[in-house]
């Protein structure tokens, strides 16, 4: 008689999580203490930025991966925000450049040096202003392009940003808000997740409902009023296959998983019940490996999930625990992981004066390039332009391999174009006017300062020398 399969067959049963040497850590630090259900902390191949406290505004730290140990106190940071700052992502397409969403109601966009900072980092390349109350969530996605929703939006490149029950889409290479969607929410937004096509939005809100938005269109296209029973913040994401992950409590405050189909937000395909707990679930998703992370702030574990297109959907994999609870957590791109090491995620916990690199790693007994862990996966080059998504193109990211390891390549120049104010008040020239005159008014300008000088200048330079040279 076949006997039934009681343990069901999966390549990522025995990942295992590891954190590493106290001399591999980043020491002493100052988390921030603001209570905010965001992650504090993000991190690309080049760094880690995380949250920290500053007095007269907020501040984040920059850390080249390399450096670590402890931190000097003098060490400098990104310090141009007059309040506190409540949540930070890189560009996906540049891993120098990041945004920050603060208290102070404005979004700021910064460039950080090839190496690292030197001195304190005060001026952004560009400040996006438009909501009238604080920015507490962003996230990005395609390159200058900004999306970020009023009440507690997340920051996108398309970026997503907000705190007042409104989402702007914004377009960072020119500093404009392109498309504000307001009226759709009730409440203050949790969460806003991007498509992996990025033709549509996902977003969780306080009134315990999870809504799906075509933002060009700037219609609702699915909607479930109430995801979760429970009243604290719930998050909601995109799964590689259209689907949507929720996380949130119950009525008797117990957490949840959920999974929904999109075309259908009736019933959920699957909900598990975890644990009775206050700490806010913050999900992390691998769409290569189909694996999500729930971290929970407060808690001192870490569980792990995969998701399948067989009932129950939704299968659990395994624990890590460690005995320090968790203020906040970074989760590495696949292009920062060692693909030597059979290693498929690394988180980055934030401790109260630390902050500790997690590995997680699949064993196994061949040195060889595991194909089956490491698919091809998103690379830095954008799939399209801001300029493209807006006219209402969709592209799904441009994948590269893992084989060799990922070798960064020179990041493209982040520029912002601002366009001249003064272009609409300058009167129009007569017909016989220069070319140059007239192309210099139509288009935008860079921000710049020319210190060219002309070979008339040069010539008179040297004659004034050689006559007072002779005297």
């Amino acid at each position: 008689m076949n006997m039934k399969r009681v343990v069901r067959q999966s390549k990522f049963r025995h990942v295992f999580g590891q954190a590493v040497k106290n001399d591999q850590c980043y020491d002493d630090i100052r988390v921030s203490r603001v209570t905010w259900d965001s992650a504090f902390c993000a991190v690309n191949p080049k760094f880690v930025a995380i949250i920290v406290e500053a007095s007269g505004g907020g501040a984040f730290l920059v850390l080249p991966l390399h450096k670590t140990g402890r931190i000097d106190k003098s060490y400098p940071t990104v310090c141009g925000h007059t309040g506190p700052v409540l949540d930070i992502d890189w560009c996906p397409h540049n891993d120098q450049v990041i945004a920050s969403g603060s208290e102070d109601c404005t979004v700021m966009v910064w460039q950080i040096p090839e190496n690292g900072l030197v001195t304190p980092l005060s001026e952004p390349v560009v400040v996006l202003e438009g909501h009238s109350k604080r920015v507490g969530v962003i996230t990005c996605q395609t390159p200058y392009l900004l999306l970020s929703p009023k009440p507690e939006a997340h920051l996108f490149f398309r970026l997503l940003s907000g705190c007042d029950n409104v989402i702007i889409i914004w377009n960072v290479g020119t500093g404009e808000a392109m498309i504000t969607l307001d009226d759709m929410h009730p409440d203050v937004i949790y969460n806003v997740c991007w498509n992996r096509s990025g033709s549509l939005i996902c977003t969780s809100c306080k009134d315990k409902g999870i809504r799906v938005i075509d933002p060009r269109k700037e219609t609702i296209i699915a909607e479930k009023e109430k995801a979760h029973e429970g009243a604290r913040p719930m998050r909601a994401i995109f799964l590689a296959d259209g689907n949507i992950l929720t996380t949130g409590f119950s009525r008797m405050s117990e957490r949840q998983v959920a999974l929904w189909n999109m075309k259908n937000m009736e019933e959920p395909m699957s909900v598990t019940e975890m644990d009775t707990s206050n700490g806010v679930l913050l999900p992390f998703y691998d769409p290569d490996t189909s694996v999500v992370y729930l971290c929970g702030k407060g808690d001192s574990s870490i569980r792990y999930f995969e998701i399948t297109d067989e009932a129950p959907y939704v299968h659990f994999l395994n624990t890590f625990a460690s005995k320090e609870p968790q203020r906040g957590m970074g989760f590495m791109s696949k292009r920062g992981l060692d693909v030597n090491k059979c290693e498929i995620a690394r988180f980055y916990k934030l401790h109260e004066r630390k902050c500790e690199p997690i590995v997680m790693t699949v064993p196994r007994k061949s040195e060889m390039f595991q194909d089956d862990l490491y698919p091809d996966t998103a690379g830095p080059d954008p799939a399209l332009e801001a300029e493209d998504w807006f006219e209402g193109k969709n592209g799904d990211p441009i994948l590269i391999s893992l084989k060799n390891g990922y070798v960064p390549v020179k990041n493209r120049e982040f520029k912002v174009v601002k366009k001249n104010i003064l272009d609409s008040k300058v009167p129009k020239k007569s017909e016989h006017s220069s070319h140059a005159n007239k192309s210099a008014s139509s288009t935008p300008s860079i921000v710049s300062i020319d210190f060219s000088v002309s070979h008339w200048d040069i010539e008179y330079v040297l004659l004034f020398h050689n006559e007072i040279s002779s005297q």
